[in-house]
């Protein structure tokens, strides 16, 4: 990328509309002090000394997309409920559009509570409905969908799928339907349930766990031939256009028929790895959506996968830093810029 612009490439993200849809979750964290065991059973009596809620699941993905400066707007089905409630609150502080948000009296909010003590967790508590959509919720969820394609004109819609019921198979092949006649781009990151229910979009972002259980692959080394050929195996189930395999420790791959590429992680010090695949397919498709390049896609998805990283907990990505590393890292790759 010798000579690429970065500025003008970080300074067009703000004209990008991003549309996430998908399991949008509440993460609420309770730290206390242990020092003792209860009288009534035997277990820690955790003393509450804090308490924090996070936008969690397809949220996470929309923080790193408001990150980015791109516009971005969540839609999902909430509960009609007090963490449902919260969890808006929580999106309107970030910034983060949710005028298409659903509500339903039939389904309660996805909250995970996690209880903290001494920078370990001892327990989760998880309140969800894992139930696919009535089909009443369905037909709101689309009819939502398509009010959004239609008034906001999106660049980019990303599907993200944490299998808690939301992306029906309906409602998956409906938007990517929408997508297609309204010519907006679409990327996935797949969970195991819908994996192949995918078909037709333009960026598949699974990782390299999800493709061998969906395959049935039990190879265990990466080599480009191989992840080649596992392209070529999703395509005949998928008739996509790209692969945008995380590779975890050793990078991403990514194919598009013409060209592909492993490209290695860069060395970080890692901290902690969670949310790291949000950051991932936000940041490729926030930066496909601006250049249609999949190789710059890649290069600066695995970049910013490695940033965060280096944070502990869930950290949405920091734009200013990214834009330092990828200077600082390429002082260019030649790149077929299509816009």
């Amino acid at each position: 990328m010798t000579g690429f612009d970065f500025d003008q490439l970080f300074t067009s993200f703000s004209q990008l509309k991003v549309g996430v849809i998908g399991d949008v979750m509440l993460d609420t964290y309770w730290w206390g002090k242990v020092d003792r065991i209860s009288p009534e059973a035997p277990v820690p009596v955790v003393a509450v000394t804090k308490r924090e809620q996070r936008i969690g699941g397809a949220g996470n993905v929309a923080l790193n997309i408001k990150a980015l400066d791109a516009q971005v707007q969540l839609i999902s089905v909430l509960g009609q409920d007090d963490d449902g409630q919260q969890l808006t609150r929580l999106l309107s502080n970030h910034q983060i559009q949710s005028d298409y948000m659903v509500m339903s009296n039939n389904r309660i909010t996805t909250n995970k509570i996690r209880i903290i003590s001494r920078n370990q967790q001892m327990m989760r508590l998880d309140a969800e409905v894992t139930t696919s959509l009535s089909p009443d919720e369905e037909g709101s969820l689309m009819k939502a969908i398509e009010n959004y394609i239609q008034n906001e004109k999106p660049d980019i819609i990303i599907l993200e799928d944490y299998n808690k019921g939301v992306l029906t198979e309906k409602v998956i092949h409906d938007t990517i339907a929408l997508c297609k006649a309204f010519g907006v781009i679409t990327a996935v990151d797949p969970k195991k349930k819908n994996f192949f229910n995918y078909q037709g979009v333009d960026i598949f972002k699974p990782n390299l766990h999800e493709v061998r259980e969906a395959l049935q692959i039990h190879a265990d080394d990466v080599h480009l031939d191989g992840l080649k050929n596992v392209h070529v195996q999703l395509h005949k189930k998928l008739l996509h256009h790209i692969s945008f395999i995380t590779l975890s420790e050793r990078g991403v791959f990514f194919d598009n028929g013409n060209e592909a590429a492993i490209i290695p992680t860069h060395i970080r010090n890692i901290a902690d790895v969670s949310g790291a695949g949000d950051t991932v397919i936000a940041v490729a498709s926030v930066v496909y959506a601006a250049t249609n390049n999949e190789r710059l896609m890649s290069e600066l998805a695995n970049v910013a996968g490695g940033l965060v990283c280096e944070e502990v907990g869930t950290a949405a990505i920091n734009k200013t830093k990214l834009l330092q590393e990828c200077k600082k890292l390429f002082n260019g790759i030649s790149q077929n810029n299509d816009h």
